[in-house]
């Protein structure tokens, strides 16, 4: 992500300016549910012991910066509405609909809090009453977009859930290309990412995969679908700069073929061109995706196969 250096100026002067949000007090009568695994597994949770003891392993040091806490505080417990004195000119929500529509015409290198200011016809530096910096904007715009997601239900046949998730996600990055200009293995621990993460892991945790196997499975689906949505962003792009589809833009290369290829250097290219497996239009999804799934299905077979009858696991 890029932004000018007048930007980090300000961001400078927000951060150090702006006061940690305090946490909303539960609904009258609502239990208070505790934050964290730690604070669960001490609370009596019993689904939260063992991640505690996990996670009391992995991170010998726990480490709390302002700048990390309050970008936390703002996804997962932001400052309700002003109630009292004069009403706000702009919410929250307000701002980060701005900074959505400035990425959508821009993409993220459009996107700074000076462009989002003038968006909303306000001056960049009241836009630090609502959200620290442009970090924090940008996080709070993901979660937004990841809010719009279908996601698979619990139960499903894994399957078709697994479709349903590399189809909605396919669709969040087609109205939402700038997604995908973010470090996309730093996605921000956001509520509805995580709603996301949690839906796809749950279409295969019981399938009889381990869950090392999970894991690399769903990062293989979430590749593959990112990975084909930024070919396919990028050939609308190239489409409606030019005016050129695909199909005419290999025509007018058609040349090559006959003054300049090498049947001799390129045999199997030239074998399969024969054969005519260039032939077939290539889909946005769905036929390389019932491909992926294939593999997923004989991995999951083969897992069972090797699983000792004693395993619990389903399957």
């Amino acid at each position: 992500m890029t932004t000018d250096r007048s930007d980090d100026r300000e961001d400078d002067l927000a951060v150090s300016g702006t006061p940690q949000t305090a946490p909303t007090s539960p609904e009258p009568g609502a239990p208070a549910r505790p934050r964290g695994v730690v604070a669960a597994a001490d609370a009596g949770v019993a689904s939260a012991v063992q991640a505690a003891e996990h996670a009391r392993a992995q991170f010998t040091e726990v480490v709390r910066t302002p700048e990390i806490t309050r970008r936390l505080a703002l996804l997962w417990d932001p400052p309700a509405p002003a109630t009292r004195g004069r009403k706000p000119r702009l919410t929250l929500d307000d701002v980060v609909r701005a900074g959505i529509a400035v990425a959508q015409e821009g993409g993220l290198d459009a996107l700074s809090m000076r462009r989002v200011a003038t968006e909303l016809g306000v001056g960049a530096m009241s836009l630090y009453t609502y959200v620290p910096g442009r970090t924090e904007l940008v996080d709070l715009m993901i979660d937004r977009a990841y809010g719009e997601l279908d996601l698979p239900a619990a139960g499903a046949p894994w399957r078709p859930a697994l479709a349903q998730y590399a189809h909605e996600m396919w669709g969040l990055y087609q109205r939402h290309p700038w997604i995908l200009q973010t470090n996309m293995w730093r996605a921000p621990l956001a509520p509805h990412v995580l709603d996301a993460q949690e839906a796809g892991l749950r279409t295969l945790v019981d399938t009889g995969l381990s869950e090392v196997q999970v894991v690399e499975t769903l990062g293989l689906v979430d590749n593959y679908v990112q990975g084909l949505a930024r070919a396919n962003i990028a050939e609308t792009a190239d489409r409606d700069a030019t005016g050129i589809g695909n199909d005419e833009y290999w025509t007018t290369l058609g040349s090559f073929w006959e003054d300049w290829f090498d049947v001799e250097r390129y045999p199997v290219m030239t074998r399969i061109y024969v054969a005519g497996g260039f032939d077939a239009p290539q889909g946005p999804l769905d036929a390389s995706l019932d491909r992926l799934l294939d593999a997923v299905e004989m991995a999951i077979d083969r897992a069972n196969a090797q699983r000792p009858a004693e395993d619990p696991r389903p399957g």
